[in-house]
């Protein structure tokens, strides 16, 4: 798609729309005093706000002072018993990335040089805890080399006392001097027993592994904790590491297929398929190798059932001589090496495998909130973030809404455009619409307008809290021999006769709406 188009500083600040004028009375009526909406109202700040709120907007989207929560962690977690503490494994991770957390808020002021270490604190547990101090583990973020700051929940788990067969993790971040920034919760979580010994039945698939799903993958010496280390990637090479884990695109690959093309493939990961391992975060991949179950320390290679979660397994590289145990993934200490395995002399179907090559996959989650506080008068929670899932356009033409699907929303949140803010609709928790803006708020030439205009999706709080999201939406003209002459008359002053003009010439020259994510 065309990169994203600038917004001209010269549009008014209340443009109007295909539905209302600006300040129309019904919009005012309907917009409670603290600037939030009523359930089935369309509504926008008052015109004195939304000039204050747009020269914010613009701030935002010009300074790139966004700051993200990026929470990881498994998908299943296995239940300790009695006095035994099973830690989550891999440890749940947060990073914290973005300009913004090195601006002070509400000033935007940069942090002084002399200004080290990170700029809040997190306290992880479970949701519905006491959120004692022995259930809540504090994380001590760490800046990385990308400028991140990473922290992980090492010693989290859940006991056989607690009945539930789901939870989630709670994340609470706290600035200096002791405000509270917000509560942030991960995805589902769901509690095992212990991983599953029975074959894998596709009725059943609650434990099991599909194509394009993340996973995680590490592996523990003799079944020690301290011995532990986890896939990863640094400085672009594949690494296992005792400190951070990263999440991996588990693909079924195609042998025909180059390195990085990935034909779409659904389906649930059997052994004995043909995968390829994609960073998550770096888009680096490992050579397509073949998934086998291992059983007391040896690679299963007649076995073709379905993977489940916190199984063992091994990576077997295609090709090699025949008469060979094959050649499989392994680590040396930190280094990600091969491994030659040797046929077994019993079984013909096995090979044997050392320690190092014996791995447990994993499936993982990630939730990302994305907001500003640099620009906000606000000492209110940030939370909660919404986050917005897919976006449905209606109509088109002179009437064209927005509908956000999502979660989080509320009615003190408007959508904007850029820096041009959208007639909202507040539905339910996870329904927003709004009112596409007309294409003339985004530039005065607007009606010879010949290449498409891209603008950010946004949402914004009735205090100036910024909410940046990964949306945009694409204005694309459809290209007509009927351009009008360069004196056209201008239009006429009255609102009523300019909106009708807006209408027929947004008409005449048959633009058509898409959305880009």
């Amino acid at each position: 798609m065309d990169p994203v188009g600038t917004a001209d500083p010269s549009a008014p600040p209340g443009p109007l729309t295909h539905l209302s004028l600006p300040d129309s009375l019904e919009a005012r009526l309907q917009s409670g005093a603290d600037g939030r909406s009523l359930p089935g109202s369309w509504t926008r700040s008052s015109p004195e706000h939304a000039t204050i709120l747009r020269e914010g907007v613009r701030r935002c989207l010009q300074q790139q002072c966004e700051q993200t929560v990026w929470i990881l962690h498994a998908k299943v977690a296995q239940k300790s018993y009695g006095n035994e503490k099973r830690f989550f494994c891999p440890p749940p991770c947060v990073y914290l990335a973005g300009p913004g957390w090195r601006v002070k808020p509400v000033q935007g002021q940069a942090q002084q040089a002399g200004e080290t270490g990170p700029t809040v604190c997190g306290y992880m547990g479970l949701d519905g805890a006491s959120g004692s101090a022995a259930e809540t583990q504090k994380l001590n973020f760490e800046e990385q080399p990308d400028s991140r700051e990473f922290g992980s929940a090492k010693t989290l788990y859940i006991s056989d006392a607690d009945k539930r067969k789901h939870f989630r993790l709670v994340l609470r971040l706290v600035l200096p001097g002791g405000r509270e920034l917000g509560t942030f919760h991960s995805r589902l979580i769901k509690v095992i027993s212990k991983p599953s010994q029975k074959k894998q039945s596709l009725k059943n698939t609650d434990l099991c592994i599909s194509s394009g799903s993340k996973v995680s993958l590490f592996n523990r010496l003799r079944s020690q904790t301290v011995s532990t280390r986890y896939l990863s990637v640094e400085d672009g090479a594949f690494v296992a590491s005792a400190r951070q884990w990263a999440a991996f695109t588990l693909h079924l690959a195609d042998g025909h297929c180059s390195q990085g093309d990935f034909p779409p493939r659904e389906g649930y990961i059997r052994y004995g398929s043909l995968v390829q391992l994609v960073c998550t975060v770096t888009g680096i991949t490992l050579p397509p190798m073949i998934i086998r179950k291992v059983a007391k320390q040896c690679a299963l290679l007649d076995v073709d059932e379905p993977i489940s979660q916190l199984h063992k397994c091994a990576f077997q590289f295609p090709g090699g001589p025949p008469e060979g145990g094959g050649t499989y993934l392994c680590l040396a200490t930190e280094k990600v090496v091969q491994f030659q395995a040797s046929p077994c002399p019993k079984e013909a179907n096995r090979a044997l495998l050392n320690d190092s090559s014996c791995w447990t996959i994993i499936g993982t989650e990630s939730v990302e909130f994305c907001f500003s506080t640099s620009l906000a008068c606000t000492r209110e929670l940030v939370t909660p973030v919404p986050l917005i899932s897919t976006l449905e356009l209606n109509g088109g033409g002179d009437v064209a809404t927005l509908e956000l699907h999502g979660e989080n929303f509320h009615a003190g949140l408007k959508v904007w455009f850029g820096d041009v803010e959208a007639e909202t609709m507040y539905r339910s928790p996870r329904s927003l619409v709004c009112v596409v803006p007309d294409v003339s708020a985004f530039g005065s030439d607007w009606r010879w307008l010949r290449t498409p205009i891209t603008v950010p999706v946004s949402l914004v709080r009735a205090d100036g809290l910024f909410y940046h999201s990964a949306f945009s939406f694409t204005y694309t003209p459809e290209y007509s021999a009927r351009l009008g002459p360069p004196g056209t008359p201008e239009l006429a002053t009255d609102a009523d006769a300019l909106l009708e003009s807006i209408h027929h010439e947004f008409t005449r020259t048959n633009f058509h709406l898409f959305i880009q994510t």
